[in-house]
């Protein structure tokens, strides 16, 4: 089981996300990052600024994990568009 560690640069742009669920929806499943490397919709990524993202609908949630810790650290949260990665 890991720790879940929201940075506060991703905390803040959570909140901005105006539509409730969608909003739940992303920190539910970001949540499920605890049971990391066994979750959907992760993707390992290559040349970008972050280890890993985690696909959410149209969002992007951008994490790095250090596996001797087991602390999922979260970065970033996105909406995915042409200037995403």
């Amino acid at each position: 089981m890991n720790v879940i560690e929201w940075k506060p640069k991703a905390l803040k742009q959570l909140e901005k996300i105006k539509e409730i669920a969608v909003r739940q929806r992303i920190y539910s499943e970001a949540q499920s990052l605890a049971d990391f490397p066994e979750c959907a919709g992760v993707k390992k990524l290559t040349n970008h600024t972050y280890t890993y993202r985690l696909r959410v609908g149209n969002y992007r949630v951008f994490f790095e994990f250090n596996g001797s810790v087991n602390i999922v650290s979260i970065e970033e949260v996105k909406k995915r568009d042409e200037h995403t990665y």
